[in-house]
C-alpha cells in the first residue's frame, strides 16, 4: 500500500509538493529487469504529486479589489506569500520553543535587484518579509531558524549578517572513511560477492556524496540483475562507476580495428606517462570501450589529501599537462603526424587552461612574477561581470602567451621523451588493451615490473 501524505495549504512557500514514498519491500525498477532485481536489492522511488487546494474556487487566489466607502479607500490584503511568511512565524512563536527549517533558501533568498534582468518583484517581497521577521531587534522568542542551500554565493547579503543567520556551517563531502561507512549503509539488503572491497571503492570515488554512493550501489544492483547474477561483484560496481562518470557503454557502436588500435595506443600513452611521472596519481583502470563522447578512458586515483586541501604544487601541474599530452604523443610516434586524430581536443583544452592559470593566477611564471592578472567573469544576472576583464597591457599579454606556450611545449617534450624511452611497454600495453579492452591498475603495474621501467627525472 502507498501511504498518502497530505500537505496543508498554509505551508511556507510551495503549494505543490513532491513526496517520495518507499514500500517496505524492494521494488522492481522496470519490467524488463525481472524478478532477479529482488535478490539484488534494487529499489525505486515512487513520486506522488499532490496539490493542496486553496480555500477559494479560484486558482491561484486573486486579491479582492479595493472598495469605495464614502471617500476612503480600503487597501487589499497582503500578497499570499507575505501572509504565509507572517503566519509561519506567528505559529512558530505560539509553539515556542520551535525550530523553523527552510530548505533551498536560495529559491527565495537570492540577491535582490541585481543583474541584467532586474529583480523579481514577487520573490523580493517574500525575502523582504522574511528579513522583517528575522530583524534581530526583538528579544529571543524561542524560535530558531535553520536553512540549507547549495548556492551560498547567490544569497542576499542581508540574510547573512549577524542577527539573522548568525552561524554558517559548511557540510563537506565525506572523506575515505566516511565513504566506506556510507557504502556499508547503502549495501544493506544487497547480496555482495566476496571480492567487493569498500575501501578500494571509496578510494575510486573521491568527491562523491552520500546520494552519489547510493546511486552507485543501486546501479551496480541493476547491472547484476541484467546479467542474471545472484550477487554484486566488484566488476558490477566498477562498471556502474564508469557509467555514472562517463555515460553508458555503447554496445552497438561500429568500431574498426584501425580505430581500436589508435584508441588503445592513445590511452596507453596517457597511462604510461602518468605512471612514470613522480608524485602523480596512480593509474586505476584503462578502458577502450566507448562511453558517451569518449572513445576510451584512463582512470587515475587522485590523492585524498590534495582533494581535501586544494593545494597543488607546480611539479604536479606540470606532470598533469604532460599526462594529458601523452595520448597525442603516442599517436604521433606510432601512426605519424599525418594520421593523428581529433581525439586529443579535450586534452588540449585542459592543458591550455592549466598553463594559463599557472601564469595568470598561481604566480608560477618568472617573467610575470607573483602577480595575479586578469579577473574571471561572474554571473551577469547577479550583478557581476559577464566576461573576464583584461587589466594588463598588450605587452603583458604577449608575455603571458609566450609563457603559456613555453609550459605547454615543455610538457610535450617530457611526454615525448617518456614515450620514446619506454616504447616497448607502450606496445605491450596497447596489445593487451586490444585483446581485453580493459586493464585494471594491478595488471597495469605488473607490466612496469616486468619491463623494469624507471620514473622520469627532469
Amino acid at each position: 500500500m502507498i501511504n498518502y501524505h497530505f500537505v496543508p495549504y498554509d505551508n511556507l512557500f510551495p503549494t505543490m509538493v513532491l513526496i517520495k514514498v518507499i514500500n517496505q519491500e524492494p521494488l522492481i525498477v522496470s519490467e524488463s529487469v525481472g524478478e532477479s532485481c529482488l535478490q539484488c536489492g534494487v529499489k525505486r522511488f515512487r513520486e506522488l504529486v499532490e496539490i493542496s487546494q486553496p480555500q477559494s474556487h479560484l486558482w491561484p487566489p486573486s486579491p479582492p479589489r479595493p472598495q469605495k466607502t464614502n471617500l476612503s479607500l480600503i487597501s487589499p490584503p497582503p500578497h499570499p506569500r507575505l501572509r504565509r511568511v507572517r503566519d509561519l512565524f506567528e505559529k512558530a512563536k505560539a509553539k515556542a520553543p520551535c525550530i523553523v527549517f527552510i530548505d533551498e533558501i536560495d529559491a527565495v533568498g537570492r540577491q535582490r535587484g541585481a543583474g541584467m534582468g532586474g529583480g523579481n518583484d514577487e520573490r523580493e517581497q517574500t525575502i523582504n518579509q522574511l528579513l522583517t521577521e528575522m530583524d534581530g531587534f526583538s528579544g529571543n522568542s524561542g524560535v530558531i531558524v535553520l536553512a540549507a542551500t547549495n548556492r551560498p554565493d547567490v544569497l542576499d547579503s542581508a540574510l547573512l549578517r549577524p542577527g539573522r543567520f548568525d552561524r554558517q556551517v559548511t557540510v563537506d563531502r565525506p572523506d575515505v572513511a566516511g565513504r566506506v561507512r556510507i557504502l556499508e549503509v547503502h549495501s544493506r539488503g544487497k547480496a555482495l560477492a566476496k571480492d567487493v572491497d569498500f575501501d578500494k571503492v571509496a578510494r575510486r570515488t573521491p568527491g562523491f556524496t552520500g546520494a552519489d554512493l547510493q546511486n552507485l550501489m543501486n546501479e551496480a544492483a541493476i547491472l547484476a540483475a541484467r546479467r542474471d547474477l545472484k550477487e554484486i561483484s566488484k566488476d558490477e560496481i566498477s562498471d556502474a562507476l564508469e557509467r555514472i562518470i562517463a555515460g553508458p557503454e555503447k554496445k552497438n557502436a561500429v568500431v574498426s580495428e584501425q580505430k581500436r588500435k589508435l584508441v588503445a595506443y592513445h590511452e596507453a600513452g596517457h597511462a604510461l606517462v602518468g605512471a612514470l611521472m613522480p608524485e602523480y596519481d596512480p593509474v586505476a583502470k584503462i578502458s577502450i570501450i566507448p562511453r558517451g563522447q569518449a572513445g576510451g578512458l584512463t582512470f587515475f586515483a587522485p590523492s585524498e589529501e590534495r582533494l581535501e586541501s586544494g593545494l597543488y604544487s607546480r611539479s604536479y601541474l606540470e606532470n598533469q599537462m604532460a599526462v594529458a599530452l601523452g595520448g597525442r604523443v603516442a599517436e604521433e610516434v606510432i601512426f605519424g603526424q599525418d594520421n593523428v586524430t581529433t581525439g586529443a581536443s579535450s586534452d588540449f583544452m585542459q592543458v591550455s587552461r592549466v598553463a594559463r592559470q599557472m601564469v595568470e593566477r598561481f604566480g608560477f611564471s618568472k617573467k610575470i612574477g607573483q602577480v595575479a592578472i586578469g579577473s574571471s567573469g561572474g554571473n551577469p544576472f547577479l550583478g557581476q561581470q559577464m566576461s573576464s576583464q583584461k587589466d594588463y597591457s598588450m605587452a603583458t599579454a604577449d608575455i603571458v602567451d609566450a609563457e603559456v606556450r613555453e609550459l605547454v611545449e615543455t610538457a610535450y617534450s617530457r611526454a615525448t621523451q617518456i614515450i620514446n624511452t619506454h616504447i616497448d611497454i607502450l606496445h605491450r600495453l596497447a596489445n593487451l588493451l586490444i585483446e581485453k579492452e580493459t586493464v585494471d591498475g594491478e595488471e597495469f603495474m605488473s607490466l612496469f615490473i616486468d619491463g623494469q621501467a624507471e620514473l622520469f627525472v627532469a
